[in-house]
């Protein structure tokens, strides 16, 4: 006969029991969680800190290349030296105006932070080439740091919030801008926008414009940093715009174009000497002047005439593009001209009166930076090129 035992029930854990093993799991998961908001709150925080330290260094390469301007070319008045000293001292101050990872000035060191170079179209590879170190200089790039252990400057990491629980105290983050001149092969001006693009109305053969190039010409006047013109030479070459009985000009013009209508009076010239070109006068070219499809043929107008002196004395000193041509042929108002390139000059001296061989337009080379201009991509950049204003480069 079988005898069957009750069964003996297993004791249940206590409650204090239970109660340990949850505090030994919420201990644990606190600490995870403890982790994930750690972790949480200071990626945000360093993503922040990185997208501010961006935002410095894109503006500190921006405002380095605005002083580019006019240290490029055979035009400028200062010395590579300067440009390089003027370049990273606009980067410091811009940068140092901005604030990142708690920071209220953005630190940059200006030897170690900040180089120059050239950006110049490579027409063999067909690409963009970076030339650092190498003037003139018309490409800046600048590096900002937050990952110099143990600086006291404040490019040292970013002290972190809550990750020091858990080993972590600091990260490293960096960022990099690169901003360039880019070479420009025209003028643009939207439909009904006030701006105005500073072309001059008058044009200088193609040949006369590449003897000055090369080194030939007057040196009589010295373009000083304040915009004045004094007499005395500056080391730029100069050159009158004034048509003389030798050069290979139709009888009764005297160079000047008509940028817009063919009807253009001595007023039209007038405005556009002193205050460029405008909408209007552009929307006979539909809104632009492009030279990548090649050559501009345009009507040439009668007479650089003592009617336009007190214009062209009124914007001395000022940098303006004016248009260069191949050739002209017909007479007087029905003069066609073949317009292949925009130069950057100033006007240093105007003389209208007198005889005709007594009559001077004195001009030198200048740098030409504008956001009227057209950027080109496969421009080649040369000491004559104008520029758009700084943009960022990959």
């Amino acid at each position: 006969m079988q005898i069957v035992r009750p069964m003996q029930r297993q004791a249940r854990p206590s409650h204090d029991s239970r109660r340990g093993a949850i505090f030994v799991l919420a201990a644990f998961l606190l600490v995870v969680v403890f982790g994930f908001a750690a972790f949480a709150i200071d990626l945000g925080y360093i993503t922040a800190s990185r997208a501010e330290l961006q935002m410095a260094s894109d503006a500190a390469a921006l405002a380095a290349t605005i002083e580019m301007g006019e240290g490029y070319g055979a035009g400028s008045n200062m010395t590579d030296a300067q440009i390089e000293t003027a370049a990273k001292q606009a980067a410091v101050a811009v940068g140092g105006a901005n604030r990142a990872g708690g920071r209220n000035s953005v630190y940059v060191d200006s030897t170690r932070d900040v180089r120059l170079g050239r950006y110049a179209y490579n027409s063999a590879t067909s690409a963009w080439e970076k030339q650092w170190g190498v003037a003139p200089y018309n490409l800046v790039e600048v590096t900002l740091h937050r990952d110099q252990t143990g600086s006291t400057s404040g490019d040292g990491p970013l002290d972190l919030f809550f990750a020091p629980v858990i080993g972590s105290r600091q990260a490293s983050i960096a960022t990099k801008s690169i901003s360039a001149l880019l070479p420009g092969n025209g003028i643009e001006i939207s439909g009904g926008s006030n701006q105005t693009a500073d072309v001059l109305p008058i044009a200088l053969d193609l040949n006369s414009w590449n003897n000055l190039m090369a080194g030939n010409g007057p040196d009589d006047f010295t373009y000083n940093s304040d915009g004045s013109i004094s007499n005395g030479g500056d080391g730029i070459k100069e050159i009158n715009i004034y048509p003389s009985g030798s050069q290979n000009l139709p009888p009764g013009n005297r160079g000047t174009v008509d940028f817009g209508s063919s009807n253009n009076s001595t007023a039209d010239i007038a405005r556009q000497i002193l205050h460029g070109l405008n909408a209007n006068d552009l929307s006979y070219f539909g809104g632009k002047i492009s030279f990548d499809n090649g050559p501009l043929i345009i009507n040439g107008d009668t007479g650089i005439s003592a009617g336009i002196k007190d214009e062209l004395d009124a914007i001395k000193g000022h940098p303006r593009l004016i248009p260069l041509f191949t050739s002209v042929s017909g007479p007087g108002n029905n003069a066609m001209y073949t317009i292949v390139k925009f130069v950057g000059i100033r006007i240093m001296y105007v003389k209208l009166t007198g005889k005709p061989t007594s009559k001077v337009v004195i001009v030198q080379p200048a740098p030409f930076v504008s956001d009227t201009v057209i950027a080109s991509e496969t421009t080649t950049v040369t000491a004559d090129t104008y520029f758009v204003p700084g943009g960022l480069v990959p």
